[in-house]
């Protein structure tokens, strides 16, 4: 009976170490691939924004202007969010179909 108690013992600290190990890999696999949607999420957008612009990125001044262009696209693009998402927080969404007025005061 002791040997089998000290064998369900060992191999349960033998799953969770392995457990351990599996998350901490699982973590790094996450991480990297959170880059990789980054550096393509970048790309994308920034070709998307610098497409019919005269933008020469090897002197000090398109870079400049790009980024310019790059970040005044990213704010508009987050202005927008925003407003859809205070729209859709002040739409009825009970079945009675009422709207909410919110006043501030």
């Amino acid at each position: 009976m002791a040997i089998g108690i000290t064998f369900m013992v060992i191999a349960i600290l033998i799953i969770a170490i392995w457990v351990l190990v599996e998350l901490k890999r699982l973590r790094h696999k996450l991480f990297a691939i959170f880059l990789i949607f980054l550096i393509l999420f970048l790309y994308v957008t920034i070709s998307l924004t610098l497409r019919g612009e005269e933008v020469d990125l090897k002197t000090t001044e398109g870079i400049t202007k790009a980024s310019k262009l790059y970040l005044s696209w990213m704010g508009s693009a987050l202005g927008n969010m925003k407003t859809i998402t205070t729209n859709a927080i002040k739409m009825d969404w009970n079945a009675k179909n009422e709207s909410i007025d919110w006043k501030i005061k």
